[in-house]
């Protein structure tokens, strides 16, 4: 699941996807039918959702919106018991079926009617983030049943899975900084 693409901005309702940067903020389109694209400058408060977290009781305090997002569509796929008119008890009920740790102080029926409402926009508008999900995790049990055969066989594994592969490359090739300073005034 890739939720880096996403943003929500503050005062505006629905969500919004990241097209590019500007010299002065980012270019966002709407996860909607219309598609309208707003800039937002540096003023606007823009939380990308791959950065929100939930409040647990647990020892790490918090859980990635990208994990409860994964549980909620392993559970339910794109269909949700529960909406934003829901009452607070059918929504704690239902982030408690989920996220069981949740810490029932810090987060609000508020805050539990927005993950559904989002939820409910990227499956509708965006639905291809789940589905990504799924592909790459069977594409990381696959590896991962490779490199367990592999090991017991004594072979080495070498893989371009990205962040799931237990090998590691050995390349020592030097890379230039992309970005040059550049020579005005000079």
């Amino acid at each position: 699941m890739n939720l880096r693409d996403i943003a929500a901005v503050s005062g505006k309702s629905g969500l919004y996807r990241v097209l590019k940067p500007t010299r002065t903020g980012v270019i966002l389109e709407s996860l909607d039918a219309n598609k309208t694209k707003l800039v937002a400058n540096a003023n606007s408060r823009v939380s990308i959702l791959k950065e929100i977290s939930v409040y647990t009781t647990t020892a790490e305090g918090t859980v990635m919106l990208e994990d409860v997002y994964a549980k909620v569509y392993a559970q339910f796929k794109l269909e949700l018991p529960v909406n934003s008119k829901s009452n607070e008890s059918e929504l704690r009920s239902f982030i408690e079926g989920i996220v069981p740790e949740y810490d029932k102080d810090r987060v609000y029926a508020s805050d539990i009617k927005k993950m559904v409402t989002w939820y409910g926009i990227i499956s509708s508008f965006y639905p291809e983030v789940f589905e990504l999900e799924s592909v790459e995790g069977e594409k990381g049990a696959a590896l991962i049943a490779t490199e367990n055969a592999a090991s017991t066989s004594g072979v080495a594994v070498a893989s371009d899975a990205g962040s799931g592969s237990k090998a590691k490359s050995q390349s020592s090739v030097s890379r230039k900084p992309t970005n040059t300073p550049s020579k005005r005034g000079a």
